[in-house]
């Protein structure tokens, strides 16, 4: 397997560029969460905390609820594979105002960068990595747009992508292993959840 070159933070912050109140953005728990966070923390972004597997249905949820705007889920690896069949949902429901971001560093960051499924095997039988291809998956689910990125070559193109492309699309990309710091939002989930429901809809 071609080894990552991608770094995740600037990517991220390239992706969110420019965010305007068309743009709401959920984020898995973890390294997914300081990533938008370091963009750029902002009412109309939802970073979960703790929520493992929820992004892709909560981003599904919002896409039907509301649209008229563009909701893009940004999540790793882990996250995605606790949740494969949200996926088959979102084929099912098709929102073209969808995107899905995974970002694929192969490891479990909260727990100690053990190997995800998505890892090739390579340190024996009790290795997790079996080289799982999310995008594979997603198109396996009925996901007709998906792709893989790998290098700084396709990085212009996936922006416009994500940002502007009529949905559902999932794009898989391949980012370093790195130790990063911590960039926190709130983490009171209730003043999240108030915080976002109050930028997107206004006072009740």
């Amino acid at each position: 397997m071609t080894q990552a070159t991608l770094q995740r933070r600037p990517l991220v912050k390239e992706i969110l560029a420019g965010a305007d109140d068309t743009l709401l953005v959920i984020a898995g728990l973890g390294s997914s969460n300081w990533d938008i966070t370091n963009a750029g923390d902002r009412p109309l972004n939802m970073p979960l905390w703790g929520a493992m597997g929820a992004p892709v249905g909560m981003g599904l949820g919002l896409a039907l609820a509301q649209p008229g705007k563009r909701v893009l889920v940004i999540t790793g690896d882990g996250d995605m594979l606790m949740s494969l069949g949200s996926l088959a949902t979102v084929a099912a429901q098709s929102p073209d105002n969808l995107a899905v971001c995974v970002l694929d560093n192969e490891k479990f960051g909260e727990t100690g960068n053990q190997a995800t499924h998505t890892s090739p095997r390579n340190n024996g039988p009790t290795d997790s990595g079996a080289g799982t291809d999310l995008a594979m998956i997603a198109r396996g689910c009925g996901i007709a747009d998906c792709g893989t990125v790998t290098g700084k070559e396709d990085v212009r193109q996936l922006v416009t992508d994500l940002r502007t492309k009529k949905g559902p699309i999932f794009r898989l990309v391949k980012v370093m292993v790195e130790k990063l710091d911590f960039v926190m939002p709130p983490q009171d989930g209730a003043h999240l959840k108030d915080r976002f429901r109050q930028a997107l809809l206004g006072n009740p």
